[in-house]
């Protein structure tokens, strides 16, 4: 990790002398709900599966897996969250030259660089609410072998429909599509938007439990590819990757059916709802701007006289911690990015952010 991602929820609690759990951290894109109901207890009766190693190939997780979305397992693998896998991309696909889709998840860019591998950016504009521009992508698309296209995007929140995406696998058949779903869970529907099934010989899918299940901490997630590709990536991949309680856990969910599905659904209904009441709180704010993403999280534009990092300071020492997306290739200290938690904590957000945009 060259780069880094934002918040460090354990610096500011010993900078502010305090346990981490008095931190509210709104930085992590994750489940406001937490895990599923009974997923922790389970696990605390599981305990004792960490004195045994994993099975080596994660088979058990990759054929539920497979049977939940009705998929060949040969073309699935489980690795030690997505992470593992983003890095090991670019080189085990020996991608020549990489297009990613701005502004963006850094550790695409990251992964190219370790492993020393040309890439561009193409950017999508504030000036056009980060929508990508397809058509002006497509002229470049011919000049690369492989992009990758985070959907629903970090940290903008915008989607690119499946049957948009479909057509572009297509029309370039020489390029590699690496879509990230990590946060389609949270969209109403999501199935009707995921690439899963599409069964395109260049088209590869990382999928993540982390961030809808809330459960970052087990590293587990999923890339969904041709099987002569993921034949390829079992060569690259070390043995027992995915740890014992992790593949618990996700044996636990998976094998669970109608329950999670009600859970998905239920986390769907409480953003969309905590993230009207939220934005609301933000109107007639013109030194705050939201961008009209989709997702939990939400990026907002500074006014010209307010900057991130002092907006950041002063809500950490509030113990609430948020997102300067400085970092962000393509964005600057114009910009943060929050992550919606429960009602009580979104409006103590939103009524120091105002506070901050009348004072500054």
């Amino acid at each position: 990790m060259l780069k880094g991602h934002g918040g460090n929820i354990y610096a500011l609690a010993q900078k502010l002398g305090c346990p981490v759990k008095k931190i509210i951290d709104m930085s992590s894109n994750l489940n406001p709900l937490g895990p599923p109901a009974g997923l922790i207890d389970y696990l605390a009766k599981q305990i004792d599966v960490i004195t045994c190693l994993p099975e080596v190939d994660s088979s058990r997780i990759i054929s539920l897996f497979a049977q939940k979305y009705k998929i060949d397992p040969s073309t699935v693998l489980a690795a030690g969250g997505t992470t593992q896998l983003i890095y090991a991309l670019p080189g085990i696909l020996k991608a020549k030259n990489v297009l990613i889709l701005g502004p963006t998840y850094a550790d695409y860019e990251d992964a190219c660089i370790i492993s020393k591998t040309p890439y561009s950016y193409f950017m999508s504009k504030a000036k056009n609410d980060f929508e990508p521009d397809i058509n002006e992508l497509e002229k470049l698309l011919p000049d690369f072998d492989t992009i990758f296209i985070c959907n629903p995007n970090n940290p903008t929140g915008k989607l690119i429909l499946a049957d948009r995406l479909k057509k572009l696998c297509t029309a370039f058949p020489q390029t590699r599509f690496i879509i990230d779903e990590s946060y389609l869970p949270f969209i109403n529907q999501y199935e009707r938007h995921s690439m899963l099934g599409a069964d395109l010989p260049n088209l590869l899918i990382l999928n993540s439990m982390s961030k809808i299940f809330k459960i970052p901490g087990l590293r587990i997630g999923f890339l969904i590819a041709p099987a002569g590709i993921i034949s390829e990536f079992r060569r690259h991949l070390l043995p027992w990757s995915v740890n014992s309680l992790a593949q618990t856990a996700i044996s636990y969910l998976l094998e669970q059916g109608a329950f999670i599905d009600d859970y998905i659904i239920e986390t769907q209904k409480f953003i969309k709802k905590e993230k009207i009441i939220f934005l609301k709180h933000l109107e007639n704010y013109p030194e705050l701007t939201p961008c009209s993403g989709l997702t939990p999280f939400i990026l907002i534009k500074l006014g010209q006289t307010l900057k991130a990092e002092k907006i950041c300071g002063i809500l950490g020492e509030k113990k609430i911690l948020i997102r300067n997306c400085a970092n962000f290739k393509g964005l600057s200290n114009q910009f943060i990015r929050i992550a919606l938690k429960n009602q009580e904590e979104n409006t103590l957000l939103a009524q120091a952010l105002k506070s901050l945009g009348k004072d500054d």
